[in-house]
């Protein structure tokens, strides 16, 4: 298996450069990968604007590293179909009655990120309501294990949780008929993969959720074309070159530890989140460069990557898109929702943008959430 190296800051992205292109230029013109970063700023118009602050004031109500006095939290590990070991963090009510068959809800962290940034938030805040959720680490990210870290693997993503369907349902305080899934940016998409094969996950809500195959393909808003999309395929193979000639994965600095005064509004909500005490959180072994950068011949693999392909044989279970009426991947859950079949609802939140709903408590919509999983994991039968 192919060794992993640190990330080259030395310019990385150059070594990756067609002949005649500048930086700004390749992330144009590749920014089908980039994008699913919210690097590609040609789609991004005003109704997209972020409203950045800096590292030292946060937007009001983001609380990402919340802990919560009604809940106890417990690392568990199991592992998925290919043998390696996920791991998780099982949040209970302290309020559980010691013979409970409890529903629950599994929680997938942003694409590239991990369970403690978002996922932790959410799986607290829903495990105050009854529910006990299993936040994940999907492979290759976190505490999971796999080989090269932040690889890119849709299918094992989706599998990730079906592997925390067999773990919950061979609990004897879990409901193993009563188990939804809650997905934030990329991991929406991989969540509703999983549901399109396990019927075992009843209830499916995504929030600010990212299609990483259509961002990949085709960019924000399509606003990549056919022979820009080619171009990256055709650098990404002939890096694979270089890659099995040397054992090192080289790594793009998609999202840089500071942002350049050109920012764009995209890579600057991520920065925001990702790259300020708000939203940082490191893994044991890496470094802050090595959160969220991936390679350019990993991300390629999303573009056989295609959730919303027979989503409407979900039905008929049910399903919820939540989304900021201002965020920049709105596009993601209107397509989802044209496509699904009943029941399914789609829910904006007024003045809200993508990250927004990664940590900003005062606008995510729990009552609507907590709703949709306390009406569709009742009690059967």
């Amino acid at each position: 298996m192919m060794s992993e190296t640190p990330l080259t800051l030395l310019e990385a992205t150059e070594a990756l450069l067609p002949r005649g292109l500048d930086r700004r230029e390749f992330v144009k013109a590749t920014g089908v990968s980039i994008a699913a970063l919210g690097v590609l700023s040609g789609a991004v118009g005003p109704a997209f604007a972020v409203d950045s602050k800096s590292a030292g004031s946060p937007p009001e109500g983001a609380d990402n590293f919340y802990k919560s006095a009604k809940v106890t939290v417990q690392k568990v590990t199991f592992k998925n179909s290919y043998n390696l070991r996920i791991v998780g963090n099982l949040v209970t009510p302290k309020n559980l009655a010691a013979n409970a068959k409890a529903p629950a809800i599994i929680v997938g962290h942003p694409m590239g990120a991990v369970k403690e940034q978002s996922s932790m938030l959410y799986a607290q805040k829903l495990a105050e309501q009854g529910f006990v959720t299993l936040a994940i680490d999907l492979p290759f990210w976190g505490e999971s294990e796999g080989l090269p870290r932040n690889q890119v693997a849709p299918e094992m993503y989706a599998d990730a949780f079906s592997a925390a369907v067999d773990y919950l349902g061979t609990r004897d305080f879990i409901d193993r008929k009563r188990i939804g899934v809650l997905g934030i940016c990329g991991s929406g998409g991989f969540a509703i993969s999983a549901a399109k094969m396990d019927s075992r996950l009843k209830a499916v809500a995504t929030v600010s959720m990212y299609d990483m195959g259509a961002v990949t393909r085709h960019g924000l808003g399509h606003s990549v074309t056919a022979e820009q999309r080619q171009a990256m395929l055709v650098k990404a193979a002939e890096q694979r070159y270089g890659e099995f000639s040397t054992g090192q994965m080289h790594f793009l600095n998609y999202l840089p530890v500071q942002p350049g005064k050109d920012a764009d509004p995209v890579t600057r909500e991520f920065w925001d989140f990702y790259r300020t005490p708000r939203g940082i959180h490191i893994p044991h072994g890496r470094t802050l460069e090595l959160t969220q950068n991936r390679a350019l011949t990993s991300e390629v693999r999303f573009v056989n990557f295609y959730p919303f392909n027979d989503i409407e044989t979900i039905s008929p279970r049910p399903l919820l898109f939540i989304a900021g009426d201002r965020a920049h991947s709105r596009e993601f859950s209107e397509e989802a929702y044209q496509r699904a079949a009943e029941p399914k609802e789609l829910a904006w939140v007024p003045g809200a943008g993508h990250v927004d709903l990664y940590d900003r408590v005062n606008l995510i919509p729990w009552t609507r959430l907590t709703a949709f999983f306390t009406r569709h994991l009742t009690v059967v039968g």
